[in-house]
């Protein structure tokens, strides 16, 4: 038995009911929850791989880890307050 095409189903989907369209849709709906997403529609590395110029932003990236990691370390000091020394008696 062949298939039928996508655009014979909506044709017919189309001579329902109002209500029988929903009841079709609801049935639809929920056999698509049922379903696992396909693999192919998640996007893959290799479809970004290359697309942004280095170096992004202008910056290396081991510069840019390199400089957040200082800049958070002042911040947290400055919010912090200076450190008493431990080898104080």
């Amino acid at each position: 038995m062949e298939r039928p095409s996508y655009m014979l189903v909506l044709a017919e989907a189309m001579k329902l009911s109002r209500d029988d369209q929903l009841q079709l849709i609801e049935a639809m709906e929920g056999n698509l929850g049922a379903m696992p997403a396909d693999r192919d529609d998640a996007p893959r590395f290799e479809d970004y791989a290359g697309s942004a110029p280095y170096p992004l932003c202008g910056e290396d990236a081991q510069e840019w880890v390199t400089r957040t990691r200082r800049e958070s370390d002042e911040a947290r000091a400055r919010a912090l307050g200076p450190r008493p020394s431990t080898l104080d008696p």
